[in-house]
Order: structure tokens, then sequence, then C-alpha cells
């Protein structure tokens, strides 16, 4: 079995409960969103010197989102691509964020970061389990990737 379907389905034990889906489904987006506005937020300090090589995407979240995808592409090829889809467009809405929100970023994302976690929890008490990633840290980065997986079988994609 490989290392992404074994994760996939130990994941998945503690995430049976319909309503605990459903909450997972906003929250777990809304969190991922959330991380990547608040390093996005981050001042580039020495990435400035690369900004005008590759405009707006000189920041700590792009560099950080290049780990973690290369993290995908170790457990799953297609998986890493939506992910990375994924992760472009939660990019592209920090940016335009930063352009409209009459408030700063982080304050945005730390919020929306906060209640999202408290529907996180929630949906575990429903569930009667504790949330993966206190097991293990990498499951954080799992939960992504299972409602993505979801998405891939439903339009007969491989994984």
């Amino acid at each position: 079995m490989r290392k992404i379907d074994s994760l996939l389905i130990e994941y998945g034990t503690s995430h049976q409960n319909p309503t605990n889906k459903i909450i997972h489904w906003f929250c777990v987006p809304a969190i991922f969103f959330s991380i990547v506005g608040l390093i996005y937020s981050i001042p580039p300090g020495p990435l400035a010197s690369l900004d005008y090589l590759l405009s707006n995407f000189t920041n700590w979240a792009t560099v950080t989102l290049i780990l973690v995808l290369y993290y995908y592409v170790t457990l799953s090829f297609p998986l890493a691509l939506g992910m990375f889809l994924f992760s472009a467009v939660c990019l592209s809405v920090a940016d335009l964020l930063t352009l409209y929100l009459p408030f700063p970023l982080w304050l945005f994302c730390t919020v929306l970061f906060i209640v999202a976690w408290i529907f996180q929890f929630y949906g575990h008490k429903i569930e009667g389990k504790k949330p993966s990633f206190l097991k293990d840290l990498q499951f954080l980065l799992i939960g992504p990737a299972w409602l993505m997986h979801f998405i891939y079988k439903r339009l007969g994609l491989a994984y």
C-alpha cells in the first residue's frame, strides 16, 4: 500500500461523522488559507531583492508553499498538482485581500484561523475522536489532501 493511501485511511478513521465531515469541508480550506495569509503577511525582508523578477510571488508564503508542495509530491504527484492549484488560489486571494480589506490581512486571517479551529474542535467533539494531528503533526497537511482525494474520486481521477 502506498504511503498516501495509508495516511488517508488513518486520517479518515477520525472523520466518519457526517457533521464533522461537512465542518471539515469548510474549515480545512479556511485554515489552510488563513495560514497562507498569515505567512503572506510577513514582510519579505531579503526576498524583496527578488521582487523585480517574480512580482507579487516574492513572499514567505510562496517559499513555504514550495516546501509544502514538495511534501505532497513525495506522497502523490497527482494530489500535489491539485494542492498546487489550491495553493495558487490561496496566494492570489491573499494578494487581492491586501488590496481591498479595510484592515490588515493578518488580522483577517487570525480571526478566520481561530473561528475555523473552534468549529474543527466542535466537529471532533461530535465525532468523539481527537483530531489526527494530535497523534502526528503531518496530519495537518494530510487534511487538505484528504479533501482533495475526494474531489479526484468525484472527477474519476487517479490520485
